[in-house]
């Protein structure tokens, strides 16, 4: 059995993030609810560290997410992050206040070089914070072993009982040497060994998958990206011909995109697709509708009603794979955590009906975006797919601010091919990690040949990240961008103004809706 560290989620957006921090060392890594701890702990053999996330709550609320009192017991070393130290403190008797000066972004502490948190670690670093609460006087036993520049206790220990607290966010990469801190506790106060690797997980969801399936079939939601790529591989090396993969053409798709998906599903990766023109019914379930989280369901709900009927004439099959990561679980509120919250129902999570005839597998849940591209390349999935820039499931339909038409569909998916045929030539593209336009739902006076013109406007949007949780706006050069304008204002019919987008994620999310 394979030593593993656990994570508590107290429902921090970055508590995955913890999670990928210790999987990149090599340790096998679980995620675990509140009250899953005892169970937990009944068999804890193999349990080396426990880390608890941060959260939005305060401790001091009456409904505040709880643990059990038996994982201090000192046999295995706990590290509390944010809401997870404060919670320490307050059941070793100390005592958390609501911050007279509340820090949030980077931060200046000092640490103490006795602590074996900080070792090899400069005396000042700057850090993420992100906290209203804070420990104002220390559980007895423990000692403060770093400070903010607000005079803030930003991290305490007691190394008697095994026991550390950081107030600020080690696992985002705006904390300076946050990973050599997680390095720390994991490998010097846990003494783990890196013994687990991406093709362990591989062989897991493979075996998963076979064990979920057995000699049944399976469908798999293929729409020709990494993430439902590799998933359909995975399927496959597990059921092999008993998997169909559909491709929905829903009408949503950029310029060209159904033809080169089938080709090179079929040709290069033997994949058995099928592809159903859905358009209209798509088109029609639209019709009127606005809200974006009207629009993310009711498009989660036809592709359910798609793939049950396709099932149904494939020979009633009963499992439904799709290709899900960790980021739109976590913007769904979908992770199991009773705390987070809700930024948007992506269609393949939060989007899902209530009643579905049809068992749903997602083998990549766990995984960041750029470890299912390093799944992928274990596959030996061509890098043309595994390099292919993300794109939503709902496609053109939540780039498109207000109710989708035929007439704005073609509008912007024009506009986004211009915008990525001018990235090409430019050589920006391969320096980007998405990119696309969105309709806006205003027009705005302009004048095109002497005459006034009344016309919409196009936003352009760029992005660099790494796992898609966070993400900065890409600093295009103006000449690319001003190419890019005039094509799309000579080209694309209707529209009379582009503007271009600089928020960062957050506060903004990478795409519009």
């Amino acid at each position: 059995m394979k030593e593993k560290i656990v994570v508590i989620d107290f429902g921090s957006q970055y508590t995955q993030l913890i999670a990928r921090r210790i999987r990149e060392m090599n340790i096998y890594t679980e995620i675990v609810q509140p009250d899953e701890v005892d169970s937990m702990l009944n068999g804890s053999s193999n349990i080396k560290g426990i880390i608890l996330s941060g959260g939005p709550k305060s401790v001091n609320l009456p409904n505040a997410p709880d643990v059990s009192l038996r994982m201090f017991s000192g046999k295995i070393p706990v590290l509390g992050i944010c809401y997870g130290m404060q919670l320490i403190a307050k059941y070793f008797k100390g005592k958390v206040r609501s911050s007279e000066k509340r820090e949030y972004g980077h931060t200046l502490v000092r640490c103490s070089k006795k602590s074996p948190l900080f070792k090899d670690i400069p005396q000042d670093i700057t850090v993420w914070m992100s906290h209203g609460d804070d420990v104002q006087i220390l559980p007895k036993g423990f000692v403060e072993t770093a400070k903010t520049e607000n005079g803030v206790c930003a991290a305490f220990e007691s190394p008697y009982n095994n026991i550390y607290g950081i107030q600020f966010h080690v696992e985002v990469t705006q904390t300076e040497y946050g990973t050599q801190i997680l390095r720390n506790f994991i490998f010097d106060v846990c003494g783990c060994k890196p013994n687990w690797f991406l093709e362990d997980f591989i062989t897991n969801a493979v075996e998963e998958i076979k064990k979920e399936v057995r000699d049944g079939r399976a469908v798999c939601a293929l729409s020709g990206g990494v993430d439902s790529t590799v998933a359909a591989m995975i399927a496959n090396k597990a059921i092999g011909n008993r998997l169909l993969a559909i491709l929905v053409d829903h009408g949503f798709m950029r310029k060209g995109e159904v033809g080169s998906i089938k080709r090179y599903m079929r040709d290069e990766l033997g994949i058995n697709l099928k592809v159903i023109d859905a358009s209209n019914e798509f088109l029609s379930t639209l019709k009127g509708i606005t809200d974006p989280e009207e629009k993310r369901k009711r498009i989660g709900e036809q592709f359910i009603r798609v793939f049950e009927r396709e099932a149904l004439r494939a020979g009633n099959i009963r499992y439904l794979i799709q290709g899900t990561i960790y980021s739109d679980v976590i913007e769904s509120a979908a992770s199991g955590s009773t705390t987070i919250s809700r930024i948007k129902s992506h269609h393949n999570v939060g989007g899902l009906p209530e009643k579905m005839n049809l068992r749903i597998i997602e083998p990549l849940r766990t995984l960041f975006k750029d470890e299912v591209r390093r799944v992928g390349a274990i596959l030996n999935i061509p890098e043309q797919i595994l390099n292919r820039q993300p794109f939503p499931g709902p496609g053109i339909a939540i780039r498109i601010l207000g109710e989708v038409t035929s007439e704005r569909i073609e509008i912007v998916r024009k506009a986004d091919a211009i915008f990525r045929e001018t990235l090409e030539e430019s050589g920006w593209k391969k320096r980007i990690w998405q990119s696309f336009a969105v309709l806006l739902p205003i027009r705005s006076v302009g004048v095109i040949g002497d005459e006034r013109t009344y016309g919409y406007v196009v936003a352009l949007r760029a992005v660099n990240s790494v796992e898609g949780m966070t993400a900065s706006w890409s600093e295009i050069p103006p000449d690319v961008l001003r190419k890019a304008s005039k094509r799309i204002t000579n080209e694309v019919t209707g529209v009379n103004r582009v503007v271009y987008d600089i928020t960062d994620k957050p506060p903004a999310t990478i795409e519009w809706e």
